[in-house]
């Protein structure tokens, strides 16, 4: 169960496996072959010291070692959404750290057919329903949440507060004179849009339902919205000068058609967002993001988790982080 048979497997080189499971940098490697990587190691149950690579020969010692299942309850597709896919990456990382193994990573459709009883515990990564949360309770007691808001449910969970993040975003683009602030990203149930509609009646600016564009926060439908925005603008039907968006997989495009309308424009427009993701520092002009401690949150979960499993706590724990502005170029004064 060696970094040899991993880079074997991945016909990649023993220092490249080292770096990604070591979490050196983001950038040792492509991300096709960090999946790869990542995925070898799970499906031979690597650990990162000579004990623990022992204990793997026997089954039985195997089962000293906790064994966790991951749920992913908001996605389908951990392509699909980069936040996810980092935050699941720092998952593990941190489990790697902890020595503990994966038992099986489980899509929201998936759940209910899931036998969850025989991991020692449970990560689920996102929003999840009641009805979701009530299958999993009752297979398994040892439970933790990483989600944006508190959920109110009877587990451990980590958050950093989805409504707050927008309103660091508001308070941004008030502290440059902005006032005509568009919001594109999903406005059903969702903190950011009640974060984004709270400061603007806080600071007396009357709603524009026109500036707001309801998306399902995916790159495409971003584009499509965006595109409907600028044309509106272009043609003086109606006028902003910054736009916040839900989370930086909607702010790419957004960024990239502005570059295309540049010449256009009288005046630069203004672009904001949360989660500060990877590919939000190779933008053009960089993204100015709202920054969501991953790797704090993937490392106190895993924390949780195991101090549940141990029998060290009983209460329900919820720990919240805060977040903060990455400020680079995207954002302007007026």
């Amino acid at each position: 169960m060696s970094l040899k048979q991993i880079a074997s497997m991945c016909q990649t080189s023993v220092s490249t496996v080292s770096r990604v499971l070591n979490n050196t940098s983001s950038t040792c490697a492509s991300k096709e072959l960090q999946d790869k990587i990542w995925a070898a190691a799970r499906e031979i149950g690597y650990q990162p010291n000579e004990a623990a690579r022992r204990l793997q020969q026997s089954k039985k010692a195997t089962q000293k070692l906790p064994h966790i299942s991951i749920v992913l309850a908001r996605i389908t597709s951990l392509d699909k959404d980069p936040f996810f896919s980092e935050l699941f990456r720092s998952l593990e990382v941190e489990l790697l750290k902890q020595k503990a193994v994966i038992d099986h990573v489980i899509y929201a459709e998936e759940s209910f057919s899931q036998d969850l009883s025989h991991s020692d515990g449970v990560i689920i990564l996102g929003r999840c329903s009641h009805k979701l949360l009530d299958y999993i309770t009752s297979q398994n007691r040892s439970v933790v949440g990483i989600w944006r808001n508190p959920m109110n449910f009877n587990v451990d969970e980590v958050i950093c507060d989805g409504k707050k993040a927008a309103e660091l975003a508001m308070k941004h683009l008030f502290s440059l004179g902005h006032e005509r602030i568009a919001y594109i990203g999903d406005c059903s149930f969702e903190s950011r849009y009640v974060g984004y509609c709270d400061m603007l009646i806080r600071n007396n600016i009357p709603m524009d339902y026109e500036l707001i564009k309801q998306t399902n926060q995916t790159t495409k439908e971003a584009e499509i919205a965006f595109t409907q925005l600028l044309e509106e603008k272009l043609a003086g039907k109606s006028d902003f000068t910054a736009v916040f968006c839900a989370n930086d997989n909607t702010a790419i495009p957004v960024l990239r058609l502005l570059q295309t309308k540049k010449r256009q424009l009288k005046l630069p427009i203004s672009v904001i967002s949360i989660d500060n993701i990877e590919e939000s520092q190779n933008t053009k002009p960089y993204l100015t993001t709202i920054h969501i401690p991953r790797a704090e949150m993937a490392h106190m979960a895993v924390s949780l988790l195991l101090d549940r499993i141990q029998g060290e706590h009983e209460e329900i724990v919820r720990i919240e982080f805060p977040c903060r502005v990455i400020n680079r170029d995207s954002c302007y004064s007026v």
